[in-house]
C-alpha cells in the first residue's frame, strides 16, 4: 500500500494551465458598475445606452456594463436588448482603438470577449442592431476596467496541451482556493468543451476547490477534446476573483479497457473493442480486499518502492522493489508485477489489496496503458469509495450531474 501522491498542476510558459468547460456560454455575469450620463437619445434616461437612430425600425440599448461605469470586472460581457433586429452585431475597443474579439451568444443577447479585459483600461461598445428594412441602429458605452485586485485566485489544470490520455480521463480544473458555493454557476457558465465527434457531457464538483468534466459514456478512441475556461476576472464575492483564462487542447487514446472478475482471478484487455489479452491475477486477501468499481490509471512508475510499514503496522507491513506499478486509488491500491505471487495468481487473492500480475504480463500491460484508461474490478468483498482515486466512473451520468452547479436540463 503506497501513502497517496499530491496532485501538481501543469505549467506552460510560466502560465498555469486550466481548462474549459461547459457548452452554452450564454449567461453575463453583472458587473460591480457605477452608473453615469449615458450616450443616449430619443427620451431614454441617463444610465442608459440607446440606439441613436430613434427612426430606424430596429432598436438596441446596452444593458451592462452601463456607459461611464468605473470599476467594471475583467471578466464582464457586453449584454444589450434589441427589438426588430434581424442581423445584429458588437464591436469592442479599448481606448487605443485596438479591437477586441468576442463571441454572440446564442440567444444575441450578450456578447463575450474571447479573454479577460486588460486591468485599468476603458474600452468603448458598439452594438449595432439592423432592421428587416435594412436601417441600422447603433447603441454605444464606454466603461473603465476595475485596476488589478489583491485578492485573486488561481485556476490551473491537471492536463496540458498535446496530451493522449485514455477513454476514461476526466478533464481536471483545481482552484487555488475554495470556490463558494454561490459562486459555482458562474464559474462553470465560463467553462466550454468542444469534442470532435462531439458527446454530451457534464462538469461536476468534486470539491470545492476541484472540477471535472466526462462524457455521459467512455471517451471515444482518437476524440479531440478542446476546453477553455474564461475565468480571469470572474467576481468569486467578498472582494475575491479569479486570476486568470485558461484553454487546453489534448486527444483521447485508443479505446484500452481491462476488467477484471475475482470469481475467475482473470482480467480482460479490450482494445477498441476487441480482446487482445486475458491475465491471470491476484487480487486482495479478505482482511485486504480489493475495491470493487471503475477506477482510473492516475500514474505509472516502471520501477517504485513500496512501504506499508506506517500504514499496516509491523506484523503486515512491508517494504519491497516494484516494477510496472499503475495507480488506482489514493489509498494505495496499484496494478502491478508480483513475482512472488504468480503460483496463486489465476486461482487465490494474496495481495494487500491491489491487482497482482506476473512480471511478464506486467511489463506487457504497462506498454499498452495510458493515464486515463480504465479499470472496473467486480465481485470483491469492498466496494470502491467515491473520492478514492479518479472515481468520475463509479456512479451513472444522473448521479455525476447532480454534482453540477448547473443542471443538465440547462446545460
Amino acid at each position: 500500500m503506497l501513502s497517496s501522491r499530491k496532485w501538481r498542476p501543469t505549467r506552460r510558459n510560466g502560465v498555469m494551465l486550466a481548462a474549459v468547460a461547459m457548452a452554452g456560454l450564454l449567461s453575463v455575469t453583472a458587473g460591480c458598475t457605477k452608473s453615469g450620463n449615458a450616450a443616449w437619445s430619443d427620451g431614454a434616461k441617463p444610465g442608459s445606452s440607446q440606439s441613436a437612430e430613434p427612426d430606424t425600425k430596429a432598436k438596441a440599448t446596452i444593458t451592462e456594463p452601463a456607459a461611464n461605469a468605473a470599476d467594471v470586472p475583467a471578466s464582464t460581457a457586453i449584454a444589450f436588448d434589441t427589438t426588430d433586429a434581424v442581423d445584429t452585431s458588437v464591436e469592442l475597443k479599448s481606448a487605443d482603438g485596438e479591437t477586441v474579439k468576442g463571441t454572440l451568444s446564442a440567444d444575441k443577447k450578450s456578447w463575450l470577449p474571447t479573454g479577460a479585459l486588460d486591468w485599468g483600461t476603458s474600452y468603448t461598445a458598439t452594438v449595432t442592431a439592423t432592421g428587416d428594412d435594412g436601417k441600422a441602429a447603433t447603441a454605444e458605452s464606454t466603461f473603465k476596467v476595475m485596476a488589478k485586485p489583491g485578492n485573486t485566485t488561481a485556476v490551473s489544470s491537471f492536463l496540458g496541451d498535446g496530451a493522449v490520455v485514455g477513454v476514461g480521463m476526466p478533464m481536471i480544473v483545481k482552484f487555488g482556493k475554495a470556490i463558494p458555493q454561490d459562486a459555482r454557476a458562474d464559474v462553470q457558465r465560463r467553462m466550454k468543451v468542444t469534442t470532435t465527434p462531439a458527446q454530451e457531457g457534464t462538469w461536476a464538483w468534486i470539491s470545492p476547490t476541484e472540477i471535472h468534466f466526462r462524457p455521459k459514456e467512455f471517451w471515444k478512441a482518437n476524440t479531440k477534446v478542446h476546453y477553455k475556461l474564461q475565468t480571469g476576472g470572474l467576481p468569486l464575492g467578498n472582494g475575491s476573483f479569479l486570476r486568470n483564462d485558461l484553454t487546453v487542447d489534448l486527444k483521447i487514446g485508443p479505446a484500452l479497457v481491462m476488467t477484471v472478475n475475482n470469481s475467475t482471478k482473470r482480467m480482460t484487455v479490450t482494445k477498441d473493442g476487441k480482446v487482445i489479452k486475458t491475465i491471470k491475477v491476484s487480487l486482495g486477501k479478505k482482511s485486504t480486499p480489493s475495491s470493487t468499481g471503475t477506477m482510473i490509471v492516475i500514474e505509472k512508475k516502471r520501477k517504485t518502492v513500496f512501504d506499508t510499514f506506517e500504514e499496516l503496522g509491523p506484523e503486515e507491513g512491508y517494504r519491497t522493489d516494484i516494477d510496472f506499478a499503475q495507480r488506482l486509488t489514493w489509498g494505495g491500491e496499484f496494478i502491478h508485477a508480483a513475482p512472488w505471487s504468480e503460483g496463486q495468481q489465476g486461482t487465490t487473492n494474496v495481495s494487500h489489496g491491489c491487482v497482482n500480475v506476473s512480471m511478464k504480463d506486467g511489463e506487457w500491460l504497462f506498454g499498452q496503458t495510458r493515464i486515463g484508461d480504465p479499470i472496473t474490478v467486480k465481485g470483491t468483498e469492498r466496494k470502491l469509495q467515491n473520492g478514492n482515486g479518479w472515481t468520475d466512473w463509479n456512479m451513472s451520468f444522473a448521479e455525476y450531474a447532480e454534482l453540477s452547479a448547473i443542471p443538465l436540463s440547462e446545460q
